[in-house]
């Protein structure tokens, strides 16, 4: 019998790109929910709200499936009909995104009585709710927690502070390092950031530069005076930005229509300083776009950890006509292997595709790598998850029965666009969008391509830090450690039944994996074999082993 073995790339998901709002809610409310479930196992097991979580989860999995909306959403938007089945739809993402808010200030609250020092002192703690470690992992303090002062403290008895900065959104941000699943206390006072000869990271111009840190190389970014993208992204002497591609990094590219003749620019921009650094330098792009109010660019550079971030927001018209916003990034690495993260796997495109699959977008989990036998950059879009490679290839309207409309095949290419927004299909989804709507990118440039290394970046993105007002006595020691880094937990949860902990482990570098599971005290006094039940099966002592992109779930009790 013929077999055939690959990723059947889906056709339909560019209804993702349709309500962009709240699909970047829901993608944000699922990360929330697995930290949420990770504090309670962490600190307050038995407090554990299952029926609350159920309920969550399940309004996040309701706006990802399919059934969108009505049959005459297109041809009648504004009738009752239709109005009403958006409401419904909408409601699973709002619903969710209030659900996984609430059920993270729970997890937070179960941890004992509030902290408070004496005096002007703002205790906080800070929790890593991942099996992953960072070097100078950001903390980011509210400023509604941080109005004491701007010098923070690992305690308060410490005569000098932690190296910090003040945004001008009002936030503290500061750089330690972390362990799985560690958490620690600080202390935000009276007085200002140490003052050391720490260069840092510097905006001035159109330019914003990081010095080269323990960990990475020297960091200058240049924006284009005419279109606010960036022109020049050099790291470690390399230039990563292809001056050959059609459009630099953060372009932006609005389609009316399907023509690709008719892609239209933003308007002249002005660049101005936002953030001036150390930690944290950035400079923000304002323009008029077509088919929106206004474009906003904020480009940030982040010091030590040397990663560009890039906050887009597009404040947009309400077009029934059919459109698209695109934002182009034209990579320069010289034969690089472009690699896709999707759910439990990894995909090169047209490599790793099943015949038949399509070609013209694709659907992405939290990142995409572009890397060469040398060097490469991880580009991380939490936020918009429809991703075009080589050009506009998502210009397609409608339902095409013609096979002939679609790509058969995908030459190689370094050069991505994120597929932000559209309304190209003609039932079920969304006929217009209207207001602000965020779309954040990262750029990580690195050396030799590292899958486990790119798979916890942007882990430690998605599922950043927590900030909370310090509460209880915090351990001494991380709950859960790993021996093997190439595998991640995706989930670490009490039981629903209350009687256990949850750990579910993947497979994350691609190759077959023995690690063993290291507890704090009290260890559990048995770890079973599970599923998706939770359910005890067989008792297992010793290591684990994880298949390639595999996925095992364990019980302890």
């Amino acid at each position: 019998m013929p077999t055939a073995q690959g990723d059947f790339t889906p056709y339909w998901e560019d209804g993702a790109g349709s309500s962009a709002l709240e699909t970047a809610l829901n993608r944000a409310s699922a990360e929330r929910l697995i930290q949420a479930e990770t504090l309670f196992a962490l600190f307050q097991p038995q407090a554990y709200p299952a029926d609350e979580f159920y309920q969550a989860w399940r309004n996040v999995l309701l706006y990802d499936e399919h059934t969108w909306g009505a049959h005459n959403s297109i041809s009648q938007p504004d009738h009752p009909f239709v109005k009403s089945q958006w409401a419904i739809k909408q409601a699973f993402a709002l619903d969710g995104d209030k659900q996984s808010r609430q059920l993270l200030d729970e997890a937070l609250t179960a941890r004992g009585e509030l902290v408070v020092p004496e005096g002007k002192v703002n205790a906080i703690d800070v929790l890593n709710t991942t099996s992953r470690g960072y070097p100078w992992g950001l903390v980011v303090v509210p400023k509604e927690l941080s109005m004491a002062g701007d010098l923070v403290k690992a305690s308060l008895t410490t005569p000098t502070g932690i190296r910090s900065q003040r945004l001008t959104t009002g936030e503290l941000v500061f750089r330690p390092c972390w362990g799985a699943y560690h958490s620690r206390r600080y202390y935000v006072t009276e007085g200002s950031a140490p003052i050391s000869n720490f260069e840092g990271a510097r905006a001035e111009g159109n330019a914003l530069t990081c010095p080269r840190s323990a960990v990475s190389g020297a960091l200058t970014v240049r924006l284009d005076e005419k279109t606010g993208a960036i022109a020049s992204l050099v790291h470690d002497g390399h230039e990563y930005v292809d001056s050959a591609a059609a459009t630099a990094l953060n372009d932006y590219f609005y389609l009316p229509g399907s023509d690709l003749k008719g892609l239209e620019r933003n308007g002249p921009v002005t660049i101005s300083v936002k953030e001036r650094g150390p930690l944290v330098a950035s400079l923000l792009v304002e323009s008029e776009a077509p088919g929106c109010r206004k474009l906003s660019r904020e480009v940030r550079v982040h010091a030590l950890r040397n990663y560009v971030e890039v906050i887009n927001t597009v404040d947009k018209l309400p077009v029934r006509a059919k459109e698209g916003v695109h934002f182009g990034f034209g990579f320069n690495v010289p034969e690089g292997v472009v690699r896709m993260d999707v759910p439990w796997g990894v995909v090169r495109p047209e490599t790793d595709q099943i015949p038949g699959a399509c070609k013209n977008w694709f659907t992405v989990q939290r990142w995409v790598d572009v890397s060469n036998d040398d060097r490469g950059i991880t580009w991380l879009t939490p936020d918009a998850p429809l991703v075009e490679v080589g050009g506009v290839t998502a210009n397609l309207i409608g339902s095409l029965s013609d096979p002939a409309a679609w790509l058969d095949h995908l030459s190689p290419s370094q050069t991505l666009y994120s597929w932000a927004m559209n309304n190209h299909w003609h039932t079920n989804y969304r006929a217009e969008q209207e207001g602000p709507t965020v779309f954040r990118y990262v750029l990580w440039p690195h050396g030799r391509y590292d899958q486990t290394a790119v798979g916890s970046f942007a882990v430690e993105y998605g599922q950043g830090l927590v900030v909370s007002p310090a509460r209880g006595q915090l351990p001494e020691s991380s709950r859960l450690w790993l021996s093997n880094p190439g595998v991640f937990v995706t989930a670490l949860k009490p039981s629903a039944d209350g009687r256990g902990l949850v750990v579910r482990l993947f497979g994350a570098s691609g190759r077959d994996a023995v690690t063993e599971l290291h507890w704090s005290d009290p260890a559990p006094r048995t770890v079973w074999t599970s599923d998706t039940s939770e359910q005890p099966r067989e008792a297992i002592t010793g290591p684990v082993q994880v298949p390639a992109y595999g996925i095992v779930t364990l019980r302890a009790e």
